[in-house]
């Protein structure tokens, strides 16, 4: 047995090795298409998109994993049984469900070693890759000067060039500068034929030596408004420089991470449970804000000087009950009563918002404990899913099982989706919408190793034709 398990395994670890890695690949790639704006012209460091790729890669583990979980368990398998290796493991006495024992027993450690990862290693990647992410995608441009477009990048300045010197960037003809650094609300205006950008030996600020143009200024009033009276300059020039500060595009600013501690994928389980007893309790507090800010609405007041607190039974009432109101008072009486229901709507939505937003962060949190738990139970559902495939499909290699594996795992990422964007929406219960897809696929999983372990010939295009020829025979009979 001792052999047979090693083939097993060393069958299994090959085909895992090779599509897991190719999954973060593609999955990679997926994310540089996605962020490739916000990466490309922003002057970043090697290091510092090798970074974030880093902390994508390990978000991606809970995507990865899984598939390669069931492609490598369909294809070990189909080889197994393509090469007739299966059929003399049978034949030895050895059952299916004894060789699936040595694979068992690793996507065990792997599902515990993917729940541990999920608990300790993952929030902290996520917390850093959100970070980084947020810092990137924030970052100012470094000076890139698009030709018929005004660019605001350097505070305080906005400029706008009409094209660029052929193989030179850094000529520039056509220039038109908006100058609001000195605050005074009237911006200059800087007009130029052509021009020639350079930096200083430091590094911390551009010099933009200009030719032939004109600059307009006009004088502020008192408060900074426009003035019809106020004087108005205009100097021309033949070489004039403009410089600006370049030093905050040199380095990218890294927000603390602290500040994204709140949020549910970088938190563990100790600290989803902490953050959820809180948001429960603010939500009961706000809930008694709320009651209490109403109630005090509905008390009765003197806002007008002489009138006295009566009580009136609704019973006794008849009628409109303005006509209980002397007419005199009746306007004011409207007007207080309208701005009372106005302040008390104004209240109870601004209220609700916060109440609404706190609600969806402790469905975020309950979600986030289940999916601790998620990840490894799938690696566990799609190996009894991928192994039974395989065996019965009898196909190895990346062709027939690679369609049947996407296909599996498409159909288990859609209703995992669908079912967790309906518990975060909370038309849905977190528990049942986080394992929905496991609740729907272990039938699956049961019923393919059952017809595994009976050597059914589930998907043998021969045994269904020779099925319809006999069928047809009889009837024909």
């Amino acid at each position: 047995m001792k052999k047979i398990h090693l083939l097993l395994i060393k069958a299994f670890i090959r085909p895992f090795a090779v599509t897991f890695f190719i999954v973060m690949f593609i999955l990679l790639m997926f994310f540089l298409f996605k962020y490739v704006d916000d990466l490309i012209g922003k002057g970043f460091e090697w290091y510092v998109i090798a970074e974030l790729m880093m902390y994508a890669s390990a978000s991606n583990v809970a995507m990865a994993l899984p598939l390669a979980i069931l492609l490598s368990s369909i294809m070990t398998f189909g080889n197994l049984g393509e090469n007739y290796e299966l059929v003399a493991i049978k034949s030895a006495g050895v059952s299916l469900r004894k060789a699936m024992q040595p694979l068992f027993v690793l996507i065990v450690a792997l599902a515990l070693a993917s729940f541990f990862f999920s608990d300790y290693m993952l929030p902290k990647a996520n917390l850093k890759y959100g970070s980084l992410l947020y810092d990137v995608r924030n970052k100012k441009l470094s000076f890139l000067i698009k030709p018929g477009v005004f660019n605001n990048s350097i505070p305080g300045y906005s400029m706008r060039v009409e094209r660029k010197g052929e193989g030179a960037i850094d000529s520039l003809y056509g220039i038109m500068i908006y100058d609001h650094s000195t605050g005074s609300g009237v911006p200059q205006i800087i007009m130029a034929e052509k021009g020639k950008m350079s930096k200083t030996s430091d590094g911390n600020y551009m010099v933009l030596n200009l030719v032939n143009g004109v600059r307009y200024q006009e004088s502020a009033s008192n408060n900074g408004a426009y003035n019809p009276r106020q004087s108005f300059t205009r100097m021309r020039f033949k070489q004039t420089e403009v410089k600006f500060d370049f030093s905050s595009f040199k380095d990218m600013a890294r927000t603390n991470e602290q500040s994204f501690k709140n949020n549910a994928p970088m938190l563990n389980r100790k600290e989803l449970i902490q953050r959820q007893d809180s948001l429960v309790k603010n939500l009961d507090s706000l809930g008694k804000a709320l009651k209490a800010n109403a109630q005090y609405y509905f008390k009765q007041n003197n806002y007008v000087k002489g009138y006295t607190k009566t009580k009136v039974s609704a019973q006794n009432i008849k009628g409109n009950i303005i006509n209980y109101i002397p007419k005199a008072q009746r306007v004011q009486a409207l007007q207080i009563a309208y701005d009372q229901v106005d302040a008390l709507k104004q209240t109870i939505n601004g209220q609700l918002t916060d109440y609404d937003f706190k609600s969806k962060e402790v469905l975020r949190a309950q979600i986030e404990y289940q999916r601790k738990y998620t990840l490894a139970v799938s690696c566990l559902l799609l190996f009894f899913i991928g192994a039974p495939l395989g065996a019965i499909i009898r196909k190895g290699g990346l062709g027939l099982p690679v369609v049947i594996a996407v296909i599996f795992f498409l159909f288990y990422h859609i209703i995992s989706t669908v079912a967790e964007k309906s518990a975060k929406e909370g038309s849905l219960d977190p528990v049942a919408g986080i394992w929905m897809a496991v609740i729907v696929l272990t039938p699956v999983g049961i019923f393919l190793t059952y017809k595994a372990t009976v050597d059914s010939a589930l998907f043998d295009v021969d045994y269904y034709k020779q099925l319809f020829l006999g069928l047809f025979k009889r009837k024909k009979k």
